[in-house]
C-alpha cells in the first residue's frame, strides 16, 4: 500500500465520540497492522473539498496513494485486499465475510440506526412509530442472535465483517438494546476487548478531546 491517510473531523461534540465511523477504519488498520496517519476536515464549515471527497459531508474517507475512497464499508473492503486479517484469501471464506459485511450495513444497521436516533432525541413517548422501530430492530437482532449462538466470530475467524457488525451493535448496546440478546451482547464484548479496538477507540477519543 502507499501512504495511507485517514481523514476525519477536527472535532465533534461529546455525545458521538467513540462512535464516529472513522473508528471502524482505525480498528481495521490496527487489526491489519497497516501504517497510517490521520488528517482532519472541519466539523463546522464543511468545504467544497470535503464534499468532493465525501458527497454527503460525512467522514471518514481514506487516501491510499492515488485512490480516494469514502464509506466505511467500502474502505474496509479496500483494506481487505491488503490484509487477510480483514478479508481471507480463500474464496469461500472471503465470500462469507463479504456477505456478512453487507448484512451489517444493510439488514442490521438499517434497523438499528433509526432506533438509536430516536433514543438520542430524548423522546420517550411510546408512539406507534417508536413501537414499529422497536419491533423492526428486535426482529433483526433475533435473527442475528440465532446465527451467533455457538460462534465466536461470524466467518470462522475474526474479519472485517466482525468490525462492522460489532460496531453497529455497540450503538444498540449503548441504550441497553441487547439485554434480551445475550449472544449478541457477548459477541460485542469479545470484539471490543480486542487490543486493536481498544487502541482505535482510545485514539479517537484522544483526537477529539485534543481539539476542545
Amino acid at each position: 500500500m502507499s501512504d495511507v491517510v485517514l481523514t476525519t473531523f477536527d472535532w465533534v461534540p461529546e455525545t458521538p465520540r467513540g462512535y464516529v465511523r472513522d473508528l471502524r477504519v482505525r480498528w481495521a488498520l490496527e487489526e491489519a497492522e497497516l501504517p497510517y496517519r490521520v488528517e482532519v476536515t472541519p466539523f463546522g464549515d464543511r468545504t467544497a473539498e470535503h464534499f468532493l471527497h465525501q458527497p454527503f459531508g460525512q467522514v471518514p474517507w481514506l487516501t491510499d496513494g492515488d485512490i480516494v475512497i469514502f464509506e466505511s464499508g467500502a474502505i474496509l473492503l479496500h483494506l481487505g485486499a491488503s490484509s487477510d486479517a480483514l478479508l481471507p484469501v480463500d474464496p469461500q471464506r472471503r465470500n462469507e465475510v463479504i456477505q456478512w459485511s453487507f448484512a451489517a450495513l444493510n439488514s442490521l444497521e438499517m434497523a438499528s440506526l433509526p432506533w438509536s436516533l430516536f433514543l438520542f432525541s430524548g423522546d420517550t413517548e411510546e408512539t406507534p412509530g417508536k413501537q414499529l422501530l422497536d419491533k423492526f430492530l428486535a426482529a433483526r437482532l433475533g435473527h442475528l442472535e440465532a446465527a451467533l449462538v455457538g460462534r465466536e466470530w461470524l466467518a470462522e475467524t475474526f474479519s472485517m465483517a466482525d468490525i462492522l457488525t460489532a460496531d453497529v451493535l455497540r450503538l444498540v448496546d449503548r441504550f441497553d438494546g441487547l439485554a434480551q440478546h445475550p449472544a449478541c451482547r457477548d459477541y460485542v464484548a469479545r470484539a471490543t476487548a480486542r487490543p486493536a479496538f481498544l487502541k482505535a477507540h482510545s485514539d479517537q477519543i484522544a483526537h477529539f478531546a485534543a481539539a476542545d
